[in-house]
């Protein structure tokens, strides 16, 4: 379970970086950014039981 995660986290902050980079992808980087905290969130809740 936390192979998965780690790995979500680490695809979703290669979205956010190359969206912050390419300035037309700057959408990217937001979802990228918003993913990265549900996915973060998602493994806090689920460590707790």
């Amino acid at each position: 379970m936390w192979a998965i995660i780690g790995w979500l986290v680490a695809i979703w902050i290669v979205l956010a970086v190359v969206g912050a980079v390419v300035k037309g992808l700057f959408w990217l980087a937001v979802i990228g950014g918003l993913l990265l905290a549900g996915t973060a969130a998602y493994g806090a809740i689920k460590s707790k039981r």
